[in-house]
């Protein structure tokens, strides 16, 4: 039975569809078949048939498909030229690793070499010799009166000068070093005593040796008459009197409470201009003793320093040419008082 609409039997399309399966090429006898079909069947049959012949067996898309591109015949690859490579851009890596740079080669910039205009040598060592030193601790002379005087002129000496350079006048000249940008030595040497006397005043005669630190005490009654040695604990003074006048005054320290000094009207019994202590083996110069080891004397530890410090029961002078003074002048038996 002939299908009308479509012009395929049921024998030929079994007959295209085998030729399709066996992977070959056109039969004869699908071309007779085909060239049998009567006018637009057998047009359509040879259009497949030329499809089929230019496709070969490779997988496609549906046969009469209107939208279906034609197939793309293979070509072989062309090798690529070995003269022609892409452009490469600043933003493109290589496609290989460039070559290891040398290893004597540098990638840095060379360091920029120094401006011989603005090179500066390294400065050689000072060979000058420190300046000569003037004054120092053990030093004793009228111009560390001086000295004492000047600083306590700028506040850097708080006491009355004694012409004795010891702890208190080296700390004082430590501070005038110190706030003068100066070598903090303690000692004075010729560049700290010029920029000292650049600064102060020539002392006057009462600066340089004033009569006490303190005030005279009222003398008592006992130091009224005749020759006496009028010594006050309370004002730490010394005042040598002739029928009530002074004639001298010093300052004076005592002993500590182990080693108190004793109170009383006493005589001058011995004088030892150069006597030395051989209890304690300490110098006792211009010493005037008035009751068993106790005496007057001048006192290197009470110029040096001041009331820091005490006796062993004598009566300390710290002005050494005072005491010096004194001694010429007192007698023996002339009367002491020592009292509050």
């Amino acid at each position: 039975m002939v299908d009308t609409d479509s012009g395929w039997d049921d024998r030929g399309g079994r007959g295209l569809r085998g030729a399709r399966d066996t992977g070959g090429t056109w039969g004869m006898r699908g071309a007779r078949a085909a060239a049998a079909l009567p006018g637009r069947r057998a047009a359509a049959v040879s259009l497949v048939a030329l499809a089929a012949l230019a496709t070969g067996c490779g997988p496609g898309t549906a046969t009469g498909a209107p939208d279906a591109s034609p197939p793309v015949r293979p070509t072989q690859a062309a090798a690529p030229s070995p003269t022609r490579t892409a452009p490469v851009t600043d933003d493109a890596k290589p496609r290989t690793a460039p070559p290891p740079p040398s290893p004597s080669a540098s990638t840095a910039p060379p360091a920029p070499a120094p401006d011989p205009t603005t090179a500066r040598p390294a400065p050689e060592p000072s060979t000058a010799p420190p300046p000569r030193v003037l004054m120092r601790t053990g030093s004793e002379s009228d111009r560390v009166r001086e000295l004492q005087a000047r600083l306590r002129q700028i506040g850097h000496f708080g006491r009355n000068p004694t012409g004795y350079y010891g702890s208190v006048t080296a700390d004082a000249v430590r501070s005038f070093q110190a706030k003068r940008s100066l070598p903090v030595t303690g000692s004075t040497d010729e560049v700290t005593w010029q920029r000292l006397l650049a600064m102060t005043r020539v002392p006057k005669a009462a600066e340089l040796r004033p009569p006490t630190e303190r005030p005279l005490a009222t003398p008592d009654e006992r130091c009224l008459k005749g020759r006496v040695l009028c010594i006050s604990k309370n004002s730490r003074t010394l005042a040598w009197m002739i029928d009530g006048k002074v004639v001298s005054a010093m300052d004076v320290r005592f002993g500590s409470e182990y080693t108190p000094t004793r109170e009383g009207v006493f005589e001058v019994f011995w004088k030892s201009r150069d006597h030395v202590s051989t209890l304690y083996d300490t110098p006792m110069p211009y010493a005037l003793f008035f009751s068993g080891g106790q005496a007057v004397h001048y006192s290197a530890d009470f110029a040096a320093n001041g009331y820091g410090g005490a006796s062993h029961g004598c009566v300390n002078v710290r002005d050494k040419k005072k005491v010096a003074a004194l001694f010429d002048q007192v007698r023996t038996g002339d009367k002491v008082v020592v009292y509050w």
